[in-house]
């Protein structure tokens, strides 16, 4: 933890790694807060291009010469120890501070910190959330995951004592968090390279949940939520499906293959008519797992509807991107077997000719692990293209390769490059076809490409 006296005095703040998508919503609270921003990347991004519009001195490479006027270093977790500007920082005596710390203490410095985890769905219910709170003028600050086109970003300065965070339990980073409330979407099993096994994984979400100082809103249909808020001293709110929950929606009507109208119940009570414009029934729960959170922290019920109704997704969740010759483009950021069966069944009632799922398997551990589960549900979509594992941070250790899923998938096929995915994809699919990217690494650039290119002539 940092302690809440540091940044006292400072008056200039440098990022290594200042265009991750982590790192942004840091820099514009911190230059909300007065502070002057330098940062330097090694890769040209619409971020950095932001971050310059927005006064931050913006370095390409690492340099020590980079830390010029800097009274304290932020880097991400991305950044090896050997980095030339962390080194000259530390021999310098600059303080130096990894990404999550410093979120830690931002969150320290609202009344109304609002942090949502969950394995899968945090940053949908975080961006709607924002989004809510945004259009009932309760002025949040945010931390989220992934863009949220209202804000043209992932983060903001606000000025009221509210703040919205994603909550990454990766590596136990949301422990360094302090919430006030806290939302629990679901607990499941992922990042079995660090945790090991789900009982771990609970026992994280027990501490996560033992940190909140006013509440915790918790998924009440999930078995292993539940299992995680077991004993915590704070109230606990249920949100879910079953109408033993505190709160659940009802007269639930679809209106489209992308909206649906419901009613938001409490306790038996109707607050309000809704209506969610993003796809599937995990997203209808989301949203009500976004409105109870913005209810506990004062907003009205009648204030909840714009909100919701305007918030058609974020960045790379189910995100349409355009046609090709008739092909839907479409990109999602499911890198787990859980996430993928959702998207996927969503897709499909969507009244698509064919759906593509076009995968990228992110890291060896996971995909070793959880093998046969991702054939399962990949096997949902009408036809698989994959391309070889990213394996991020790992090695592969486990002797696992793409082929060894594309075995267990019927007719799926898989190439080394994104350059020979694209191509394939535009040769064999036609008008009327959905082609969906999917995985947490770098898979959207081939949906780029896709949107780029001609389609070949048959």
């Amino acid at each position: 933890m940092i302690d809440d006296k540091v940044f006292e005095g400072k008056s200039q703040l440098h990022f290594i790694g200042v265009g991750g998508s982590g790192m942004f919503p840091l820099v514009q609270i911190f230059l909300g807060r007065g502070y002057r921003i330098t940062g330097s990347d090694n890769n040209e991004s619409d971020t950095l291009a932001l971050e310059r519009s927005m006064g931050v001195t913006v370095y390409m490479g690492h340099r020590p010469e980079n830390l010029e006027g800097a009274d304290l270093v932020v880097y991400s977790a991305a950044i090896m120890q050997d980095n030339p500007e962390l080194v000259a920082a530390r021999e310098r005596g600059l303080p130096v501070y990894e990404r999550s710390l410093v979120l830690g203490y931002l969150t320290r410095r609202y009344d109304n910190c609002i942090c949502v985890a969950g394995t899968h769905g945090k940053t949908t219910t975080t961006a709607m959330l924002t989004q809510i709170l945004l259009k009932a003028d309760m002025d949040p600050s945010a931390v989220i995951g992934g863009k949220l086109p209202l804000i043209g970003g992932n983060g903001r300065s606000g000025g009221s004592d509210i703040m919205t965070c994603e909550a990454c339990e990766f590596v136990d980073t949301f422990l360094d968090l302090a919430p006030d409330i806290g939302v629990i979407l679901n607990v499941d099993e992922d990042h079995l390279d660090y945790f090991k096994n789900l009982e771990n994984i609970i026992r994280s979400f027990h501490g996560f949940a033992a940190l909140c100082a006013k509440c915790v809103i918790v998924n009440g249909d999930d078995a292993n939520s539940l299992q995680a808020v077991k004993g915590i001293e704070v109230p606990v709110i249920t949100y879910g499906a079953d109408s033993t929950n505190d709160y659940y929606p009802a007269d639930i009507h679809p209106l489209s293959p992308t909206q649906t109208s419901f009613s938001l119940m409490h306790k038996g009570k109707k607050l309000c008519g809704l209506t969610v414009s993003v796809p599937g029934s995990h997203n209808l729960l989301n949203a009500v797992a976004a409105c109870a959170a913005a209810l506990t922290v004062g907003t009205s019920a009648d204030r909840l509807c714009e909100g919701l109704s305007t918030f058609t997704g974020a960045g790379r969740r189910f995100e349409i991107l355009g046609e090709v010759d008739g092909v839907t483009i479409a990109d999602d950021y499911a890198h787990h077997p859980a996430e993928l069966k959702v998207t996927l069944e969503v897709a499909k009632k969507m009244g698509y000719n064919r759906v593509w799922a076009v995968f990228q398997p992110f890291t060896y551990s996971r995909t070793a692990l959880l093998l046969d589960d991702f054939a399962r549900e990949l096997s949902i979509a009408d036809r698989v293209v994959m391309s070889e594992i990213m394996g991020s941070r790992e090695i592969n250790t486990y002797n696992i390769y793409t082929r060894d899923l594309a075995e267990k998938i019927p007719g799926s096929v898989w190439f080394p490059t994104f350059d020979e995915i694209a191509d394939y994809v535009l040769a064999n699919a036609q008008a009327g076809d959905l082609v969906i990217t999917l995985g947490c690494g770098d898979v959207y650039k081939c949906a780029k490409l896709l949107l780029k290119a001609k389609k070949r002539p048959a």
